[in-house]
Order: structure tokens, then sequence, then C-alpha cells
């Protein structure tokens, strides 16, 4: 029997989820907040190298398997799942509770699988799960975009378990380490977790999606699909070189859609795929130093993008609209949500005494150290890009700018108390570095606070603040319209149907001319046999079996096209 102590700890918040349906909101809501600590508990109190195997009709499983890795998302995970349902104690809706639960049970299960079938399980759970959190918007588009979520999302597991299979095919083994892409195996899982972690043409779903979900839903998927694949890729593709351009490219590409974005949480979307191109050119990288960068960026951006999701939540739940062109002058009436606002945007920017310069600056400098110039120019080019449209543009646009009229009441105090916990584990980390680095997974020999990484990055910022200020007071700078951007998902969601919509058409037409000839066909068979064999026919008397055969087969050939061109 598997003792509680080692019992996979994502299997709390599953379990726990099931009786949520069940209990009076006033306990329900306590209930939901203790489930995270009692995992957060139990992660804590595994060591690394435990591994719990039990075999399944001859295979051999591992439903838990520890490691340092492992600890790090295991820890995050846990605090998001806390801070996400803190921000969602107003809720009254059981569903979104239910299956937020669910979801990051799912996502911290899969962290904790050690092999690729019991990942391949908790990874359809959390495409499954999640998906009600876009659908609780209960409104067309929400239903529509979750559809598109749920098939690009299922279609990465489906991929995940062809190579799994054919992983075990060639080498005779499922389990969850080192794969690389030099089998058709490998190729095939790298692509499964390159569509969860939205590598370039695969990202629009996240931009699709997360916009579309609730207050709560955008806050809860912001911190688990994604952040699950770039374990995934740390894993099983460290040090794939591949993944150094494909990151370099995440990071650049997105910056130039979120500046002209008006949805500011859409603008939070792209922001977020492109702090995902650092955690992937980390794994590229493949060092130590790179793969703690990994770790502890992705644990940075769990906080600092939830902060940010936070308070343009509020926003939307007391004003109703997350676009910037309807915004602005909103500190006046949400001053405190205005606060915690800034700080994630100063965490993301990674302005020194804040998280996001204690994890990103470990990327950059492991990259320098592989003398990866190139790269690393890119990389700086995003870090300027990034303060632009997420440490500047979304404050700016939504609480300051021009004075949009609205005035509203603060956000609700589990909002606040939400947010506050979040950026006060942002300045926390900046400033006490060790306790994240304490963490990682290989001993940290690195001081991110010298000179040089300070002086360089308060150089950048200052450029890149004094740029936006230029381009504003120029009117340069693109405003915020009332507009919809297209990406490459216009492929699918407008070219897609529209192709299909002109070849079922097409088909329609041509079914209806070869049913129109066949017709007119089968009546000249008619009238010919009718003369051939009818009473006066000189075949009448030699009429075979055989030919009857002949002519009822050909008759049912000709009933069965029409029939099959005529739907």
């Amino acid at each position: 029997m598997i003792e509680i102590a080692n019992l996979n700890p994502g299997l709390v918040l599953i379990l726990g989820a099931l009786a949520v349906p069940l209990l009076p909101q006033a306990i329900r809501r306590l209930y939901v907040l203790a489930l995270p600590v009692a995992g957060f508990a139990l992660v804590h109190q595994l060591a690394p190298g435990t591994l719990i195997a039990v075999e399944v009709f001859g295979v051999t499983l591992e439903p838990l398997a520890v490691d340092r890795l492992s600890l790090v998302w295991g820890y995050i995970f846990n605090i998001a799942a806390f801070l996400a349902l803190l921000f969602a104690w107003h809720e009254r809706d059981t569903m979104q509770q239910f299956s937020a639960l669910i979801y990051a049970g799912a996502a911290i299960s899969a962290v904790f699988a050690g092999d690729l079938i019991t990942l391949f399980v908790f990874w359809e759970l959390t495409a499954i799960s999640s998906v009600f959190l876009i659908w609780a918007a209960r409104n067309e588009a929400a239903f529509r975009c979750g559809m598109r979520y749920l098939i690009i999302q299922v279609l990465s597991g489906v991929i995940l378990l062809a190579g799994t299979l054919v992983w075990y095919a060639d080498t005779g083994s499922i389990d969850f380490t080192h794969i690389g892409i030099d089998s058709f195996a490998g190729q095939l899982i790298f692509i499964a977790f390159g569509i969860k972690c939205a590598f370039p043409l695969l990202h629009n779903w996240l931009q699709d999606a997360y916009p579309q979900a609730t207050v709560t839903g955008t806050v809860v998927l912001s911190a688990f699909t994604t952040k699950l694949a770039v374990y995934a890729l740390a894993r099983g593709f460290a040090g794939t070189e591949i993944l150094i351009y494909i990151g370099a490219t995440m990071t650049a590409f997105p910056i130039f859609y979120a500046v002209i974005e008006n949805d500011l949480r859409r603008v939070l979307a792209y922001s977020l795929n492109n702090q995902l191109g650092f955690m992937v050119v980390g794994i590229g990288i493949g060092t130590e130093l790179a793969l703690n960068g990994t770790a502890a960026h992705a644990f940075s951006h769990i906080l600092y993008k939830a902060l940010l999701f936070m308070s343009m939540g509020a926003v939307l739940f007391r004003t109703g609209t997350c676009k910037g062109s309807d915004l602005g002058g909103l500190y006046k009436s949400m001053p405190w949500t205005t606060g915690f606002c800034i700080i994630g945007a100063a965490s993301i920017s990674a302005f020194p005494l804040f998280s996001g310069f204690v994890s990103k600056s470990m990327i950059l400098t492991a990259v320098a150290e592989e003398h990866r110039w190139f790269v690393w120019g890119t990389l700086l080019f995003a870090s300027a890009g990034v303060f632009h449209h997420s440490g500047i543009k979304i404050p700016y646009f939504a609480f300051f700018a021009h004075d949009s009229g609205y005035r509203v009441k603060e956000a609700p105090w589990n909002m606040l108390l939400a947010m506050a916990l979040t950026a006060f584990l942002c300045v926390f980390i900046g400033v006490y570095p060790t306790a994240l680095y304490d963490i990682l997974p290989y001993a940290v020999d690195y001081k991110p606070y010298t000179s040089y990484h300070v002086i360089q990055q308060l150089q950048l910022l200052m450029f890149s603040a004094l740029a936006f200020t230029v381009l504003m007071l120029s009117k340069i700078y693109p405003p915020e319209l009332k507009s919809t951007n297209l990406d490459t998902d216009w492929f699918y969601r407008v070219a897609g149907p529209a192709v299909i919509g002109r070849l079922m058409q097409a088909i329609s037409v041509t079914g209806t001319s070869v049913e129109k000839f066949a017709a007119r066909r089968v009546e000249q068979l008619i009238a010919t046999i009718h003369h051939y064999h009818g009473p006066e026919g000189y075949l009448a008397k030699t009429l075979h079996l055989s030919s009857m055969v002949f002519w009822v087969v050909a008759a049912l050939a000709f009933v069965l096209a029409l029939e099959f061109f005529g739907r």
C-alpha cells in the first residue's frame, strides 16, 4: 500500500475537488484554499530520489518520481493554485472552482510523473479540465474559442501518445527522461510539447483562448499549461540546440503584436509567449546555469504574470472592459490595484529588486557564457520590448493616459489580498533571491546584484522608457484603437472555414450535376433495355441469368453513386 507521504501531491487537489460540488458555499471557499496548502505541505516533505513504481499490464508505471527539478514546479504550482483560488473567493460558480482544482492537480501530477504514459494521462486531463474555465464565460465567442482550444490541446496529447508508443517500440522503455530529437518518436514528443508551449506558428491558441476566459479563468490558465510544457521540455530535451533559436524567435515576434493590440489581456497573452521564449532558450543552452535560470524564471513568471492578469481581471470585473481605448484614469478609483499592477510590471520588466531581474539575468548570463551573441542581442531587444508593452503600456493605458470617466469601486477584498500576497512574493524574491536559488535543480554560484548586471539593466530600461516617451510625444506610438488584430490564427479561424465552405459548395454543385447526368443515363439505359429485351426484341428469348445480374448490379451502382454525391 502506498503511504500518504508518498502520494503524488497533485492527487490531493484532484481527489479533493470531487467534494466541491457537495459543500455549501461558506465551507467550500475555505475548503478549496486548504487543498493547495495540503498539496504544498506534501511537496515539501518529498525527498529527491523518491520513486513509486507499479506494474500495469506488464508495463512499469511510475506515478511518483521526485527530483529537484520537479520539486520547483511542485512548489510554484501549489502556490499559484492557492493565490488564484483566493482571487476567486467571491465566485459562486462551482464549476470554475471544481475545474480549477482538477486542472491544477493534473498539472502537479504530470510534474511528478516518472513515465510517459502517466504523463500522457495528466497531460490530457489538464486539457479537458481547463477548457471549462473558458466556457464558464457562457457566451458564443467563449464556446467557439473553447472548442478550438480543446481540439489543439487534445491533439497535443494524441501526438504525445503516438510518440510514446513509437518510443516504447524502439527502446522498450517509457521512462520520462532525456529523449532528444534524433528519433522519429522523439520528434513526435517534441512537437507535442511544442504545441503546449506555444512555439511560433503553434502559439495562437494562447492569444485566442486566454482573453476569452473568465476573470478568474485567465489567472488560472496563465499558471499551468505552458509552464508544464516548459518543465517537460527541460526534462526531455535539455541541450537541444534548435530550442535556442525557437526560444529567441518566441521572445521577439510577440512584441510587435503586443504593441498594437488593444485588448490588454491579449497584450499579456503575447507577453506570456515572449517570456516563455527566455525559458526555452535556457533549455536549449542546457548548462546547469541555464537550466537553473529556466526553473527560476518559470517560478518568477508564474507569480508576476498572475499578478498582471489579476490586476486586469479586477479592472474587467469593475468596468466590464479590458480595452485600452476604453480605459484610463482608473488610478483615482482603484489605487491599490494600480500599485499592484505597477509591481507586476516592474517584475516582468526585470527591474532590480524585483523577481524578474534575479531570474532573467541568469538566462542572459548563461547565453553569454556560451558566446551566443546574436541570441543574446535578441534577448536584450526582447527585454526592452517587454518593458514597452507590459511594463509601460499595461499600467499606463489602464490606469493613467486619458480620463475615461470611470468611477468604480476598488477591487473586492479577496482580489486585493491575492494581489498583495503575489506582489509581496515578487518583491521578496527580488530582494532575497537566495530563497529561490536554494530550491533550484543545481547548486547556484551566481550573483545577480553585481554592478555590471544592475547598470546594464537600468540602462536598457531607461533607454526603453525614453523611446516610449519620444514615440508618445511625437504621436508615432500606435494609438489604442477599437480593432481586432489578426495573427496567423486567421488561417484556421477565417481562411480555413471559408475554404472549406467553398469546397463543400463545389462538391454540392458537382454532385448535383453528376446526379442529373446519371439520371439521364439511367433513363437512356432503361429505354435501351426496353427496346432490346421487350416483347418484340430479339434478345427477349435469350436473356441469361448472368445478364440480369449484370444489369441489376449496374443499376444498384448508379443508385449508390447518386446517394453518395447527393449528400
